[in-house]
Formats: C-alpha cells, sequence, structure tokens
C-alpha cells in the first residue's frame, strides 16, 4: 500500500476498488486532443479511475476519507454500466494495517454519492448494516439532506441503503469544520451542492484533498471539470480560488481518483510535478 508521512499524520491509501470510465464526461468540454496528453486513455477511450480511501493515523485517532465503491450491492450489469472492474477490499487493506473496520474512530465524507459512500454500509443477511460502526461520519448539511431528499437527477446516485444503516452516526457541518487540529473540511459545492474539500495542516505545511472538483492531477487546470458536476461554474471558482492558494504556498495535493498518482506538488507556476507519490499497486 502506498503511503505518505505528514509530519504526525501517516497517511496510507487504501484498496477502495477500481473503475474505468468515458474520459469524455470526465473531462467535460475539454478536447481529447488536450486532455489524453495528461491523462492516456484505451483503445476504447475509458480511463482508469481509482475509488481509494485515504486513512489518516493522527492524534490518537483512527480517520478515513471517503470509504470505497462497495461491495457485494450491484449486479453484473450495474457494474457495467458503471465500469466497475474491482469492488471495494478495504477491510483486507486495513487487516494489512492491524486494523479491523470496528477501529475506525472518524470518517470524513467529501461527498455522498455512490463511488464514495458505498463502501459506508454492506450486506448483513437480508438487510444493510454500517461496516465501521464505532465512526463519527462528517459531512456537509447540504450533501447529507441531499442523499436523503435527492432531486431527479441526483437520485441516480444517492442510495438510500448507503445512508440509512449509518443515520444514527452522522455529524454536520455548514461552511466550515476543524474534525482536529490540523484537520478541516470545508464546503465547496460544485461537483455537487454539498461537496467538500479537505485541508491537512502541519508545521506550516499544508495538504488539499480536493476530491471531485480535482480528481486526477490531470484535472488541476480550473476550467478542467465534470461533464457530472451538478454546478460547473461553482467548482471552476472553488478551483481557481484554491489553486492559486495552493500553488502560491506550495501545497501539496492528494487524489481519491487518480490511477497514476497519490500526491503531487506543483511549482508556483502549476506546470510542472516537483514531488510526487505514485501509485505502485
Amino acid at each position: 500500500m502506498d503511503a505518505f508521512t505528514f509530519h504526525d499524520m501517516e497517511l496510507t491509501w487504501l484498496d477502495g476498488g477500481l473503475s474505468y470510465l468515458d474520459g469524455g464526461p470526465m473531462f467535460g468540454v475539454v478536447p481529447k486532443a488536450l486532455w489524453s496528453k495528461r491523462y492516456a486513455p484505451d483503445e476504447n477511450n475509458l480511463i482508469e479511475m481509482r475509488t481509494d480511501p485515504i486513512f489518516i493515523r493522527y492524534a490518537g485517532k483512527n480517520i478515513l476519507i471517503d470509504s470505497g465503491i462497495g461491495k457485494e450491492k450491484l449486479n453484473d450489469k450495474m457494474k457495467r454500466n458503471l465500469g466497475i472492474r474491482e469492488e471495494t477490499r478495504v477491510e483486507e487493506s486495513l487487516q494489512k494495517l492491524g486494523l479491523a473496520p470496528t477501529d475506525i474512530d472518524l470518517i470524513l465524507m467529501t461527498h455522498l454519492h455512490n463511488d464514495h459512500a458505498a463502501g459506508l454500509t454492506g450486506g448483513e443477511g437480508d438487510r444493510f448494516v454500517s461496516v465501521f460502526p464505532n465512526a463519527t461520519i462528517h459531512v456537509s448539511k447540504i450533501e447529507w439532506d441531499e442523499m436523503r431528499n435527492p432531486n431527479i437527477r441526483s437520485r441516480n446516485t444517492y442510495w438510500k441503503e448507503n445512508w440509512k444503516p449509518i443515520q444514527q452516526q452522522v455529524e454536520t457541518f455548514e461552511d466550515r469544520f476543524t474534525v482536529l487540529p490540523g484537520i478541516e473540511m470545508i464546503h465547496t459545492g460544485g461537483h455537487s451542492n454539498g461537496h467538500s474539500i479537505i485541508q491537512l495542516t502541519q508545521n506550516g505545511d499544508t495538504i488539499l484533498h480536493m476530491a471531485d472538483i480535482m480528481p486526477t492531477h490531470a484535472h488541476s487546470n480550473p476550467l478542467w471539470v465534470l461533464a457530472y458536476d451538478d454546478y460547473p461554474m461553482d467548482s471552476i471558482f472553488a478551483k481557481e480560488k484554491l489553486m492559486k492558494e495552493g500553488l502560491a504556498n506550495g501545497y501539496r495535493f492528494i487524489f481519491y481518483h487518480d490511477a497514476v498518482y497519490r500526491l503531487v506538488k506543483w511549482d508556483e507556476s502549476g506546470q510542472k510535478i516537483i514531488e510526487s507519490v505514485k501509485r505502485t499497486g
């Protein structure tokens, strides 16, 4: 498993599953001639997309960012339509760290789309139960409200199986929320109305988890947003602000979906990667 030591924080990427998606929607209106130079498609125009939660060991707590794509919830047709080739193996990843799902204390949900939230629950007999029963789950209030009352567009990704079993564990926030000193959740909107990013700060250094307003390193251009974004202009404005701040101050960036890099740091121009952790498996 890939890992990165960030001062007092230990970050490890777990195996949350794998999908192959059409590269066109993943880069919106950007021509393939441009995006394919930065993130290579296969012969069918599909691009490899990880769905890997980040495990953080910090301040005596075991923390997850997002939960993986889940397992044993989809039939073969649904898997094919969603491009899913490997389901979640988060429990197996935790076992390698000497942990079980019951050891997770906090889960920080950037948003609750199925590919991020399906790993929160799993089947037990004829019902669904919480996979991480001892964890407090943090998510923006806007996102949680829409999860339970989706609109005509979002109901295809906000599933009751992913929220009903964990509703007693959820704590919501508005705007910004300090989870622990050095870990902050910041509501951005854009990809979904309740979408949030995660900011990690240690000894003057900062890492940003941009979630799905920058799902891979190839999406660093503020104008390169997903066709799946519910509010693309909100994504653009949030990413423009955060990238300007991050590049000027030497922030690192970490990813949930990137199949090439786990972490990158660009030079101030944003054109050259000067530090990285590449995915090894």
